[in-house]
């Protein structure tokens, strides 16, 4: 199965896929020494982001989230790749600065935790490969 969404940053990765029903907040809701996410709220909880394709609809909280997505990669704990249905402004200043490959306007509805996933993230498409 091949997706098409919007290339926002580029780079490409392949790798496992970590799903999240629900908006995702990287300020409080993820450890950036860890990769482990705290958020309370968060289907997946307690689910590390390191090397996993991270996809979720989209972001929430504080601006300081993009920080926390580049201490994230600073410590070897970020996602390969992030896919998501809407990129705003703090997963997408995140990914930027953190260098990691997004990709955003794909159905997360399709993915599922688990799935061996290749993103392209100047293209858009996204590909299930296993």
């Amino acid at each position: 199965m091949k997706l098409r969404g919007k290339g926002i940053v580029k780079g490409k990765a392949e790798g496992t896929a970590l799903v999240s029903r629900k908006p995702l907040s990287f300020l409080g809701g993820v450890d950036p020494e860890t990769g482990i996410i705290t958020d309370v709220e968060s289907d997946i909880r307690g689910e590390s982001v390191a090397g996993k394709i991270l996809v979720f609809p989209r972001g929430k909280g504080s601006t300081v989230g993009s920080y926390v997505l580049y201490a994230l990669a600073k410590n070897g704990k970020a996602p390969k790749a992030i896919i998501v249905e809407e990129a705003e402004t703090i997963v997408t200043v995140g990914a930027i600065i953190a260098g990691i490959p997004l990709v955003a306007g794909i159905d997360v509805s399709k993915l599922r935790s688990g799935m061996r996933l290749r993103v392209d993230g100047e293209s858009g498409e996204v590909e299930v490969v296993d």
